[in-house]
């Protein structure tokens, strides 16, 4: 008997059932895209924590840790400095708004055309997000099902987090991420613990394949990307408060730092000779952990995989029904959304990505394009539709740019990010103020 295979089951199977008994009774969109906006601060946190905390960026980062050492622990700093970012500048503001889609602002700041051209980008990024995190899943579930093609083990997958999360929409994610985040407190730690005891001669690591430019790149375009995070403004939606938004997304930048942290710390220790640097992680759990905890590590890895997918899952399905489809009381268009969205990624994933970190930075080029609109919304009374929309080109056209001219190998990331955010900001502030300047027209009166 395969003793590990049998606590991978046993955690899924008890999952399952928590989720199978308790869905049935969300019944109401509110409920099932917006959990009845009375999520309290340790749900909250640890929702936040495990939606931050998806398999691409820990696979990724792991897999950095292994080629560069400690010098990749400046990787999780990323996230930390992001979402406490977040935490000062848009956490307040988005449970002060309180809608059902965080493209909401830009329609009541800028009018429903812009408001369109955001939901759109925001919803192209999702996919693009939703199709690597497929791609990392499966990578990271081969080394114990290589019989298995890579089309048929994602497939599996995907039903397994369908079943657990589809029918209670947000109120079956929240309650699985909290379950999900006391296993990863558990797991990771055991992790680094087995990898620092039987820690050998590693590799000799590359610290040049980690530029100090690319790290520096990632922290300034997560910042200004995270402040439009659907996945997050939908669960600050959920938030019971102004002050449990805040304080939720401060623990989750310190928690999700720790955890990202410990997996980089992990695989800095790794002396086994690996086929490709993303396998490091599951290479710790296979070489290391005892029979049975292999099986509940795996376990917990998925639910990882599960909790995020299913998260921007649930974004991209309300941003659909919020900004082109008016609310309605039945959650079943939140359902059948979902569905759609989850056949795009497993389609997405099995074709199109391949380099798992660089496609998911390539993703936020849309997001990165609207973070002008977005802060100018909340804190500029003179932000105009005119200086919204040339911040948005210039956003859209200096990243596509950087990206075909720079190329990955020529780090574009950097250039797009220190001159393009700059840029976007200031194209935003030039047609703000032009639209200011310009005379408005008189109103039409009629006798």
């Amino acid at each position: 008997m395969n003793i590990d295979l049998v606590a991978f089951v046993a955690i899924l199977l008890f999952l399952l059932s928590i989720g199978l008994f308790n869905n049935h009774k969300t019944q109401s969109e509110e409920s099932y895209l917006f959990a009845k906006r009375s999520c309290s601060l340790w749900p909250l946190t640890c929702t936040l924590v495990m939606t931050e905390l998806n398999t691409s960026t820990l696979i990724a980062f792991s897999g950095m840790g292994y080629l560069v050492g400690k010098r990749a622990l400046y990787l999780p700093l990323i996230f930390l400095i992001g979402l406490l970012f977040y935490a000062l500048t848009v956490a307040k503001k988005w449970k002060e708004l309180d809608a059902t889609s965080v493209v909401a602002l830009f329609r009541k700041r800028y009018g429903n055309r812009l408001a369109r051209i955001a939901s759109l980008s925001l919803i192209g990024a999702m996919v693009g997000f939703t199709a690597t995190y497929v791609k990392s899943m499966t990578f990271l579930f081969t080394p114990i099902l290589p019989n298995l093609s890579p089309w048929l083990l994602s497939a599996l997958l995907i039903i397994v987090i369908l079943l657990m999360t589809l029918r209670g929409g947000l109120i079956a994610i929240i309650r699985t991420d909290v379950y999900s985040f006391l296993l990863i407190s558990l797991i990771l730690p055991l992790i680094l613990y087995f990898s620092w005891k039987n820690r050998g001669e590693p590799p000799p690591h590359m610290p040049e394949l980690l530029p100090t430019r690319f790290i520096i790149s990632l922290i300034l375009l997560t910042m200004f990307t995270y402040i439009l995070a659907p996945w997050y403004g939908q669960k600050i939606f959920s938030a019971k408060s102004k002050r449990v938004a805040f304080l939720a997304v401060f623990f989750a930048a310190i928690l999700a730092f720790i955890f990202y942290g410990i997996g980089v710390m992990a695989t800095s220790y790794l002396s086994i000779e690996i086929a490709a640097p993303e396998l490091a992680l599951s290479a710790i759990i296979n070489a290391y952990f005892p029979t049975g905890l292999k099986g509940i590590a795996y376990a917990t890895l998925f639910m990882i995989s599960a909790t995020t997918l299913a998260g921007v899952w649930s974004a991209m399905s309300s941003m659909v029904i919020a900004d082109f489809w008016k609310s309605g009381k039945n959650f079943k268009r939140g359902l059948y959304l979902t569905l759609a969205f989850a056949s795009v990624s497993y389609l997405l994933g099995n074709t199109l990505v391949d380099r798992i970190l660089d496609k998911l930075v390539l993703a936020n080029i849309p997001v990165a394009a609207l973070s002008f609109a977005l802060l100018a919304g909340f804190y500029w009374k003179r932000a105009s539709s005119l200086g919204a929309l040339l911040s948005i080109i210039t956003g859209l056209g200096w990243g596509v740019f950087c990206y075909w001219h720079f190329g990955e190998e020529g780090l574009y990331t950097w250039y797009w990010a220190v001159y393009g955010i700059p840029l976007i900001f200031l194209m935003g502030i030039t047609g703000s103020l032009i639209s200011a300047a310009l005379p408005r027209k008189a109103p039409i009166v009629s006798y």
